[in-house]
């Protein structure tokens, strides 16, 4: 299974530290978020990842490159701790640049010879996930069960019509459409579609027929959802486990403290502060 990651966007709502340093790259302490995603796609046993990035975005090669002068200067010190902090990921990485902001479709359309007839994993990085399974692993696993699309959703979020929600068929588990940011008492459902898809090799085919199709403009990929949808070849898988959202300012500072609370000194770094601010 190979996965894809979509990093081109240019994150203006982190304005002004995203002039020059990829959104993807602001950490959770002292990790960057994207190094998460990574994480989650190795452990759902994905070993060959493309970057979908722009002209900004140097910074995740660089990151997911080896570190020679560090690694030369760690082992000298037989510092094995931090050599194991800069190891590289044992995924196979690859970047291409998207030339133009034209959408989510127009990214995905860049992946087409990495992909090929295979099956793939997207995940869009504002969205991290920690639990067990992982959640790519999640979603393979819903594909070898039904060999459809799958997207994941979470059920009845806060602000739950911020999201495109989905159409349940009467199964309970195929996917008939999804409605962006619906009016509050019109929602489909309360399962709300996320960053993270299984892709099956006919949504490429989709995607290249509604691109033919497309004019000027954006062009996403959900037209090309949807019309696997309408053949009854889209599922939904609910996410178990914790999801973070880290896609704007407010979300990315409470995902840092929800985090920090999971690592043990971290955590108590926080107890301290909080008790300092009498928080």
């Amino acid at each position: 299974m190979k996965g894809v990651i979509v990093t081109a966007g240019y994150g203006t709502r982190f304005l002004p530290v995203t002039k020059t340093i990829p959104k993807e790259m602001l950490p959770l302490v002292t990790r960057p978020s994207i190094d998460f995603i990574v994480e989650e796609f190795v452990a759902s046993g994905i070993t060959e990842i493309l970057f979908i990035t722009s002209r900004r975005k140097k910074a995740l090669e660089d990151y997911f490159d080896r570190e020679r002068e560090l690694e030369a200067a760690f082992e000298a010190a037989g510092d094995r701790g931090k050599l194991a902090a800069i190891a590289p990921t044992t995924a196979s990485c690859y970047f291409v640049r998207q030339p133009e902001m034209r959408g989510t479709g127009h990214a995905l359309l860049l992946a087409r010879a990495f992909v090929g007839s295979e099956p793939f994993v997207v995940a869009y990085p504002d969205d991290l996930h920690f639990g067990t399974p992982p959640l790519s692993r999640q979603l393979i696993q819903a594909w070898e069960k039904t060999g459809c699309t799958v997207l994941a959703t979470l059920h009845d979020p806060p602000d739950v019509n911020r999201y495109g929600l989905i159409s349940i068929a009467a199964d309970g588990m195929h996917v008939t459409d999804i409605v962006e940011k619906p009016p509050r008492g019109q929602e489909p459902s309360r399962e709300a579609s996320i960053g993270r898809f299984l892709y099956t090799p006919d949504f490429m085919a989709e995607l290249e027929a509604e691109w033919k199709r497309h004019g000027d403009g954006e062009f996403f990929h959900t037209p090309a959802v949807l019309s696997l949808a309408r053949k009854g070849r889209v599922v939904y898988h609910r996410v178990q486990g914790e999801r973070l959202d880290t896609g704007e300012p407010a979300g990315y500072l409470e995902a840092i403290v929800r985090y920090a609370r999971s690592v043990p000194e971290l955590n108590a770094a926080l107890e301290r502060a909080f008790k300092m601010k009498g928080l």
